[in-house]
């Protein structure tokens, strides 16, 4: 496969069947975007769906008309120097800049719903840790190879059983009875076999007497 079809592979990221554009006054100095400042949020200056597409070359994302798939605008998504900011007071709205021949402008971008916007966040967050795994494969992840807290530093020991070896296990409590319980039985043995002893254990019967006459 040629490098010229490879490019022609596309793959959406995320579609936003409706977001708004607007146009957003110049950033004051040593602070962030505010929603706020925008004016009436209820009249954008745009409205259609919003793509991310990605290429072999990068992702893209792109501003299109709903019905028609015109478009409005797009913006290269560099990791590296990110081309969507958040803005302070509200999870649901952006701020984009847009690149076109060296010329750089800024936008601002809101959804309709928070799920959306946070899906629009996890789909450049995922994509961005693709992005930095391939620029450095040899790296580990954050936590392959990484010692657990939890377990001392040192060599490993070998704790299995070797072939042949057994081992016990003292249980509390139940030595003493046992114990006890073979005193009291060595203690009745020997009563019992004593001549004369009578009370602890049981006397022998002698066996009974021959005869040598059988009985009718």
């Amino acid at each position: 496969m040629n490098s010229g079809i490879e490019d022609d592979i596309e793959s959406v990221l995320h579609i936003a069947r409706e977001v708004s554009v607007f146009k957003i006054p110049p950033l004051k100095a040593n602070e962030g975007h505010r929603a706020g400042e925008w004016g009436d949020l209820a009249q954008p200056l745009w409205k259609g769906r919003l793509r991310i597409l990605e290429k072999n070359s990068g992702v893209t994302i792109l501003f299109e008309d709903g019905t028609t798939g015109e478009l409005f605008a797009k913006a290269d998504y560099d990791p590296s120097k990110p081309c969507v900011e958040a803005v302070l007071d509200s999870s649901r709205y952006f701020v984009v800049r847009i690149e076109d021949n060296g010329r750089k402008a800024y936008i601002g971008m809101g959804f309709i719903e928070r799920t959306d916007s946070f899906d629009f966040s996890v789909a450049l967050q995922d994509y961005t840790k693709r992005w930095r795994a391939s620029q450095n494969p040899s790296e580990p992840s954050e936590n392959e190879d990484k010692p657990s807290p939890h377990i001392p530093a040192g060599p490993k020991k070998d704790f299995s059983l070797k072939e042949g070896q057994t081992f016990s296990i003292a249980i509390p409590g139940k030595k003493k009875a046992a114990t006890e319980t073979s005193t009291d039985l060595l203690s009745t043995s020997s009563a019992s076999s004593a001549p004369g002893a009578s009370g602890g254990g049981f006397p022998l019967l002698p066996p009974p007497p021959s005869s040598g006459t059988r009985r009718r």
